[in-house]
């Protein structure tokens, strides 16, 4: 969601500034009214914003592993289990913390609560570390007076989330990196090989082979036009930022990684395993279903899975059931929109979508081995052919004169 910055006074007299997320201005404003701070400047981040704009709102080290949040939200939950005044807990919590920029937020949110604010919109003023996701099931934890519990199923679910988001990167640490050392290499070989032999075969007084020749043409073009290659890698890479930073751009992109043959399989999987958790802790947390899908929707990281949650948002509203308007979508297996439908009818949703997730968790495991199995004789096939037919192409010429001279 776009993030908005906003500067004020708080019930105090004191000026306070900060950033909040949300989705329109009227949110935005609606959100800083709930924190009791009076704003006389709200604006989206990065809208009219020039270079000095984003050097003034850059930090150093401004992000915060999602290790270091897991330990926080489980220590966090111990210490309220054993009965610690939440100030304390914060002052403890800040004071063992490591992480500079951590330990700051945390002291930061500890000045909030001492000021009379709540926990979830103290944390609220730091979306960078904490996102929507966790402070609305911290709000919903403060009103149900199961905040330990609330914390401790947090730690568990950013833990389990995390866990799949590495599956899924290290399913394309492999190709990516076979890749580009067979770049490396035959770069290297048409850079400075291949020169060397173009001079000995200067003196044979022959047409060369076509293979040769093509390898020497390649090897002229990468030495002498190397920019034109340089420009076309970087327009395309700017190229597909730019269409990702758009709407329709993005929703293109989205649609044509969930049709890749083995590779949106996994996608699929993943952000099917991704929704069900995260509504399914949101809903046993007691965050109630059309906000639990907003929210959900919107971490969805996909353009498509997100429009079919909303969309399902709306028909909820209108008193339909969940499964319908996701079995309409076909975003989604037939299987989870089968067991979603009987978790519905059952009165146990929540517990139902915790299985589907550890399903399809299992699921991404089994994707990401399929995809390394197919992966790699194709990638070794591909390095064997291309190296290989360089070789070949650069001996043929040899060849043939070893051929007339005998």
């Amino acid at each position: 969601m776009p993030t908005f910055v906003y500067t004020g006074k708080n019930i105090a007299g004191e000026s306070r500034s900060g950033e909040v997320e949300a989705a329109t201005l009227a949110q935005a404003n609606a959100t800083i009214k709930r924190m009791q701070i009076n704003a006389t400047s709200v604006t989206e981040k990065g809208v009219g914003g020039g270079l000095m704009d984003k050097l003034k709102s850059f930090k150093p080290g401004g992000g915060v592993p999602t290790k270091e949040l897991v330990i926080f939200s489980r220590q966090f939950a111990t210490m309220i289990d054993a009965g610690l005044p939440l100030v304390q807990c914060l002052d403890l919590l800040g004071s063992q913390n490591e992480n500079k920029e951590f330990k700051r937020v945390i002291g930061e949110v500890k000045n909030s609560v001492e000021g009379g604010a709540t926990f979830a919109d103290s944390l609220r003023k730091h979306p960078k570390v904490f996102d929507n996701l966790y402070v609305n099931l911290v709000a919903a934890g403060e009103v149900g007076g199961i905040l330990d519990t609330i914390l401790a199923r947090l730690s568990g679910f950013l833990e389990k989330a995390e866990k799949l988001k590495s599956k899924v990167k290290s399913a394309m640490t492999y190709p990516t990196a076979v890749i580009v050392i067979a770049t490396l290499i035959v770069s290297g070989l048409l850079i400075f090989v291949v020169p060397i032999f173009e001079g000995m075969f200067a003196g044979f007084g022959k047409a060369l082979p076509l293979p040769t020749q093509m390898v020497v043409n390649m090897s002229n073009f990468l030495k002498h036009q190397w920019y034109i290659i340089v420009g076309f890698l970087v327009a395309v890479f700017f190229g597909i930022k730019h269409a990702n930073g758009t709407p329709k751009g993005k929703k293109i992109i989205d649609s044509i990684l969930l049709k890749l043959p083995v590779m949106g399989d996994l996608v699929r999987k993943s952000s099917t395993a991704r929704f069900t958790r995260t509504l399914g802790t949101m809903l046993s947390s007691g965050v109630p279903i059309l906000e639990a899908l907003e929210i959900v929707a919107n971490t969805a990281g996909n353009t498509i899975i997100k429009e079919a949650i909303m969309q399902a948002r709306v028909s909820l509203s209108q008193g339909k059931t969940l499964a319908e308007p996701l079995a309409e979508s076909k975003v989604f297996p037939g299987m989870v929109v089968q067991m979603i439908g009987v978790g519905e009818s059952t009165g146990a949703l929540d517990a139902m979508l915790n299985k589907i997730a550890d399903f399809y968790e299992e699921e991404v495991d089994s994707a990401v081995e399929a995809l390394t199995s197919l992966i790699e004789p194709m990638l070794m096939a591909f390095l064997g052919v291309t190296v290989g037919g360089l070789v070949i192409a650069l001996y043929l010429p040899i060849f043939a004169l070893a051929g007339a001279a005998g």
